[in-house]
């Protein structure tokens, strides 16, 4: 062997020692068939768009509300009741005039009660969250209603079967990383935190509803991906309009009639209710692009968005800290959906052991090979 071989065996096998927890690591995050190009795409960019959409929606809602609130109106139930009647207008309405299997009647005959759950688990998680303002802070609101992801993570692995990889983990902690600057700046700013009157009380019903917002993503991430949108949509529209419609006349019906009906309270109404309805539309469409974990994620935003208008609307005061946020948790969102998850149901050919299925597993082989390949030409300048 000559000199100049020798030292180009030495510096390739260096190179080669130098690569391998490199390439453990990016195997170990999902990491390992990605590059830039693959993650800057249109699709993720119009993922993170429409994720924005969805929470400028949200703040749609919280202005309409807090404007409400300032008017002494306090009637979330009937608020609920007019998104759900309108979207049983329309897409109940359609289901009504669908034939065969598809047809409303033929899906109450075979799942009606698989949607009863669903459409309760919704209505009382925005009745809970709504609730739990008269009993506990804005920052305790805000931080446990994070919740809701890691709750959903555990529901969508072993309920859906959906495998996450360590760079979804550490998405999600970036994520929660910029929801603890917003709560940070709101305190800093000495922004209200309202009510402080049971704060265990007020706590326990954020969990309570971030939990029950879990059961709801889930139910709809399986149903838009695996039956339609419209069955999703229609089934809570009409569940959604009975259980809200029975809890108003229980619980709202003296708060209702209290109400001094005017143009202005007609069109806050107006707003609440549509902006609920185009999220409920909206927010099937990108979760079947996406997951529901990723789209809570993209919705931790919508806080600031209300921040945002809150200090030209509400004279709150601003912070740099709800700009860094912003920065954060989309930084995280990016790094959610960058690299995307996988199935462990059988017939996407995983083991029952929970390995990758067999695209995954091929994945893993072919960034392998670069290695192989290197770990042979090595052997071959040796033999020389």
């Amino acid at each position: 062997m000559t000199e100049e071989q020798k030292v180009y065996q030495s510096e390739t096998m260096e190179g080669l020692e130098e690569d391998r927890p490199c390439a453990k690591w990016r195997l170990a995050c999902g990491l390992h068939s990605y590059n830039l190009r693959d993650v800057c795409t249109w699709s993720l960019l119009k993922t993170i768009v429409m994720g924005q959409v969805l929470s400028l929606l949200i703040c749609g809602t919280a202005v309409s509300c807090q404007y409400l609130a300032d008017a002494k109106v306090e009637t979330p139930m009937l608020q609920s009741f007019l998104n759900y009647a309108l979207l049983l207008l329309v897409y109940t309405t359609i289901l009504c005039f669908r034939k065969g299997e598809r047809n409303i009647i033929e899906i109450l005959k075979t799942k009606w009660w698989k949607y009863l759950v669903m459409g309760l688990a919704d209505v009382e998680a925005n009745y809970a969250v709504v609730k739990a303002y008269q009993f506990t802070t804005l920052t305790s609101i805000q931080l446990l209603d994070c919740f809701v992801i890691p709750v959903l993570m555990l529901l969508s692995w072993f309920l859906l079967k959906t495998r996450y990889r360590l760079v979804h983990f550490l998405a999600v902690a970036v994520c929660l990383l910029g929801v603890g600057a917003m709560v940070g700046a709101d305190i800093l700013a000495g922004r209200d935190q309202g009510s402080r009157s049971d704060v265990v009380l007020g706590d326990g019903l954020v969990l309570l509803s971030a939990v029950l917002y879990a059961v709801s993503n889930v139910c709809q991430e399986y149903t838009v991906k695996n039956l339609s949108r419209v069955e999703f949509l229609g089934m809570m529209g009409l569940f959604g309009t009975v259980i809200s419609g029975i809890q108003l006349v229980v619980l709202e019906s003296k708060a209702v009639a209290a109400i001094q009906w005017d143009l202005h309270i007609s069109m806050l109404f107006a707003l609440y209710a549509l902006c609920m309805y185009a999220l409920y539309s909206f927010m099937p469409v990108v979760v079947k692009m996406t997951s529901a974990t990723a789209v809570n994620l993209s919705m931790l935003t919508a806080d600031l968005f209300s921040l945002f208008c809150g200090i030209f609307l509400f004279h709150y005061i601003f912070s740099t800290l709800y700009i860094i946020s912003f920065v954060i948790i989309t930084m995280g969102f990016i790094m959610f959906n960058a690299v995307p998850t996988y199935s462990a149901l059988p017939d996407s050919g995983s083991s029952e052991n929970g390995d990758p299925p067999a695209d995954a597993t091929s994945s893993h082989l072919l960034s392998l090979n670069g290695e192989y390949q290197r770990t042979e030409t090595v052997t071959a300048v040796a033999a020389m």
